[in-house]
């Protein structure tokens, strides 16, 4: 969950679009007072600050959180002045982005954040869609219950869509998750690992409960698009 505090109702919508498209579920605050009920209300795993808030400053804000918690912050503002962007690294926001920004470029600052505060361990041993369940450890898919054989790039495809449900992956993400000695480096190799494994989990393309085709941007997984 990452909490997005800005009081430009166009930059929430914006970022809290991103997000959802990239698999992660957003909150919005116009207000620091709102945005810290938020926090102490939901599980926050990254916040999205703006540094000029209508009640209290960014930097206020970051010093509140800190008090109680490390989740990362990056703090986004239009004052790309050093001393602003010193002070609020110096009262523990993570990162800093400048208005105006690029939405590609801030979403990768989120995802590097959010790997670099994951716990440090194992990935979780199982993926589970209603029926459909994916093992980790022993690389293996069951559909209630029932063994489903799949390729190495099949399995490698329906563990990257399923462990980031309702994220919309490229056509040359997903190839980055299968390349080995088979990879022949034409992102359209992918529509027929898809239409294959579709046809192995039962998934029915035209209305599909698995694997949604989003058109001119490439696939995501959780039904139809």
């Amino acid at each position: 969950m990452v909490l997005v505090v800005d009081d430009e109702e166009k930059i929430l919508e914006l970022l809290k679009s991103y997000l959802e498209i990239n698999g992660c579920a957003a909150l919005c605050a116009k207000t620091g007072k709102e945005g810290m009920k938020l926090f102490g209300q939901n599980p926050v795993s990254l916040i999205l600050l703006d540094l000029m808030l209508p009640d209290f400053s960014g930097e206020e804000f970051c010093r509140r959180v800190r008090e109680i918690s490390g989740v990362p912050i990056i703090m986004i503002t239009a004052r790309a002045d050093e001393e602003s962007i010193i002070r609020g690294l110096k009262t523990g926001a993570d990162d800093y982005v400048t208005k105006p920004f690029s939405p590609r470029q801030l979403m990768a600052r989120v995802e590097a954040a959010l790997r670099r505060s994951a716990p440090k361990g194992k990935e979780a041993p199982f993926l589970v869609y209603e029926d459909l369940t994916v093992d980790t450890g022993k690389r293996s898919v069951s559909k209630d219950g029932r063994a489903i054989a799949l390729t190495r790039d099949e399995y490698n495809i329906l563990s990257l869509l399923m462990s980031r449900q309702a994220k919309i992956f490229t056509r040359d993400e997903i190839l980055e998750s299968i390349k080995g000695e088979e990879y022949d480096g034409f992102d359209r190799s992918v529509d027929t690992h898809i239409k294959k494994l579709r046809a192995k989990i039962g998934d029915d393309s035209k209305s599909p409960k698995y694997i949604a085709t989003v058109y001119g941007m490439g696939y995501r997984f959780g039904g139809d698009a």
